[in-house]
């Protein structure tokens, strides 16, 4: 076990946050290294790259880059693919941040002897009796602790997180008054960074040049996505035009594609009603959408599985844990258990719509981060 020092390895995307938490490391007397993981670079562009070396150049810090293209690929894309053509809802951000980024942050580390890692995202930790908690960001709008439940101690430990205690406002503030204008100015990341705006062209455009789509059934995909092998299932019999069935099974209208849906969708249906419609269940071996009323998607329990809590002594059979079921969404009471079979049973006390399969859920208490797991089924 590396012994506690004052280098840190600060995972750098080049954006504003994480060039923001290399100043703030430095100030507070950190030797910091920058690392850049090459996970997806959308339209074959390598800017952030070169913004990050720029940076640690300015900054007189060492930069590596790691390319982690590939198992990216296996791990998040192919997982993010694999998931809407089972007809659940993925959750790459949380995967990837969980099971992939902090872990090779600290195994960087841990090879160059590296005791602290950090990245620049907008939570806070405290420690309380030996164990170390993720807790709310200050600025609320950007609190990013809904991605991290999956984290154990052996990480925990180690992370700084030099971003939450200011907000991103004061974050750009931070960097103009250094002189770094082109870092206050950066736009901010928006949604999956390989499928910033549109899950549904992505998916399409990963379909049709892996060979399980031809290109005459999609109607409008993009030149987003690089090439890629892999060995994955024959969906092309899958992957075309279906039906919208209500409740009862009664045909309500053609749909293009049962994975380019999800739970809770009101727009973008393509068909018109003289009453609004949600999709409640989707039945990829029937290729069949089922629409309803927005009360019928109201649930009261869930079933998770692979699992993390920080402290089961803090979260079980409590009923004043919080949980929640998107980055944004409401937080919602429940109380938790453990079954027979090892899932998590979520109880909820009040009822919450458009809970899908294969979404996240993260539980909070007394505002601290208490783990989560992965949405199996709810009812």
């Amino acid at each position: 076990m590396i012994e506690e020092n004052r280098r840190v390895l600060l995972g750098m995307s080049g954006g504003t946050d994480s060039s923001v938490a290399a100043m703030r490391l430095l100030e507070a007397g950190y030797e910091v290294t920058g690392i850049t993981f090459r996970f997806y670079e959308l339209n074959d562009s390598t800017e952030y790259l070169e913004d990050a070396r720029s940076l640690a150049e300015r900054l007189g810090i060492r930069h590596i880059t790691y390319d982690a293209r590939d198992v990216f690929r296996k791990q998040i894309i192919e997982y993010f693919v694999q998931e809407y053509m089972e007809g659940r809802t993925p959750v790459p951000c949380t995967l990837c941040n969980n099971y992939l980024k902090w872990p090779l942050l600290a195994k960087v580390a841990d090879e160059m002897g590296v005791f602290y890692i950090a990245t620049g995202h907008y939570v806070q930790k405290v420690k309380l009796e030996d164990t170390y908690y993720i807790t709310y960001a200050a600025d609320p709008d950007k609190d990013q602790s809904f991605f991290l439940w999956g984290l154990k101690q052996d990480i925990l430990r180690r992370i700084l997180l030099p971003m939450g205690n200011i907000t991103k406002v004061e974050a750009r503030v931070w960097a103009a008054e250094r002189g770094f204008q082109k870092v206050a100015t950066k736009k901010d990341s928006i949604g999956v960074c390989f499928c910033p705006m549109d899950y549904r062209s992505f998916l399409k455009n990963w379909l049709v040049r892996n060979g399980q789509l031809r290109s005459e059934n999609v109607s409008c995909w993009s030149e987003n996505v690089s090439h890629w092998s892999g060995n994955v299932s024959c969906w092309s019999e899958m992957v075309r035009r279906g039906r919208f069935v209500d409740e009862k099974g009664n045909f309500m209208g053609w749909h293009e594609g049962y994975p380019f849906y999800t739970i809770g969708q009101r727009r973008g249906l393509g068909i018109h009603l003289n009453r609004p419609v949600f999709v409640k269940e989707i039945y990829p071996e029937k290729n069949e959408v089922v629409l309803s009323s927005l009360s019928a998607l109201e649930k009261t329990e869930m079933q998770l599985k692979d699992w993390n809590l920080v402290n089961p002594q803090k979260t079980l059979g409590y009923n004043d844990v919080i949980v929640k079921i998107r980055y944004r969404k409401q937080e919602n009471h429940c109380t938790v258990t453990v079954t027979p079979d090892n899932l998590l049973h979520v109880q909820l006390h009040e009822p919450l719509t458009a809970i899908a399969a294969g979404q996240a859920a993260a539980f909070y208490r007394d505002g601290l981060l208490l783990g989560g797991g992965i949405i199996v089924n709810a009812r």
